[in-house]
């Protein structure tokens, strides 16, 4: 009998101006990650795979272990929130992916990352 886990996820970007160079085609953008765990069970982010594209269509694949050097256990009605970054050579792009979850008795599945945009500001109307 599978478990029914309800994992509630957001994002939230931010361009980091102080960081980036624009004159040489260098837009750094951090992302922080909420993942809040409402189901009664308790879940451990194993993994991650991310899709990155920036507006000239160059795709990028980052593939590891855990977060920020985590593998986070998240009991229930807990929540894991932690911000990361990434690079692009323009101003524009996006990301999306999955994580790598496993539940308490074992099973493992994806957790799917819904795209979302990276935008220096006053990029987009």
């Amino acid at each position: 009998m599978s478990r029914r886990i309800d994992v509630e996820l957001s994002v939230e970007t931010e361009y980091l101006t102080e960081q980036s160079e624009p004159d040489h085609d260098q837009f750094v953008f951090a992302y922080t990650i909420t993942i809040k765990n409402q189901s009664p069970y308790a879940i451990k982010l194993l993994n991650r795979k991310w899709t990155v594209t920036d507006a000239n269509g160059k795709v990028t694949e980052v593939m590891g272990d855990g977060v920020v050097g985590k593998q986070p256990r998240i009991e229930p009605g807990k929540t894991f929130k932690y911000t990361s970054g990434t690079v692009l050579k323009t101003p524009l792009g996006h990301m999306e992916g999955t994580y790598g979850m496993v539940n308490d008795d074992g099973t493992e599945w994806q957790l799917p990352i819904p795209l979302f945009r990276l935008a220096m500001p006053n990029i987009l109307h």
